[in-house]
């Protein structure tokens, strides 16, 4: 049972170094360069909204993937780069702008970030401030005096 197991296990993994990447459809590679250059330029400018934190070229989520091919579509149809973007705006909103442009529905994406920045600096300045006024509070004159005869006291012992 044991060899069995182990030579399906060497015939897995002989067959995945074994395989290689497809070979692309005859009539479906590139056919125009300064196109697909435009795609990738216009590529790079969108978020995937799917992992939102790269653009769609740099995406291989299956949405990406869809998005490139429509703007490659777009661009074939004759719409120019702006038209392509504004449209993916239009559909999506300007979430989809790997860098939207600052207006007042994106403020808080913009300046968010600093806000937050200061409200933080501003509580650490605070609670600084107050742990500072208590360690500064001033003993009274019985506890002062008390405080010279301990110390005074251990003189006394050395």
């Amino acid at each position: 049972m044991h060899k069995l197991i182990l030579s399906l296990l060497l015939i897995a993994a002989t067959c995945s170094v074994m395989a290689g990447e497809a070979a692309p459809v005859p009539g479906s590679g590139p056919a125009d360069p300064a196109l697909e250059a435009r795609v990738q330029a216009i590529s790079e400018e969108l978020r995937c909204m799917v992992c939102q934190n790269q653009t769609i070229a740099d995406s291989h989520a299956d949405l990406a993937i869809d998005l490139k091919n429509q703007v490659r579509e777009m661009l074939k149809q004759g719409m120019s780069d702006k038209q392509v973007i504004d449209f993916m705006v239009q559909r999506y909103g300007d979430f989809v702008l790997y860098r939207p442009p600052v207006k007042s529905t994106t403020w808080l994406l913009w300046f968010g970030p600093f806000l937050l920045f200061a409200v933080g600096l501003g509580v650490l300045f605070v609670k600084l401030r107050g742990r500072r006024d208590r360690n500064e509070q001033t003993l009274s004159a019985e506890d002062h005096e008390a405080a010279v005869k301990l110390l005074n006291s251990g003189k006394d012992l050395s």
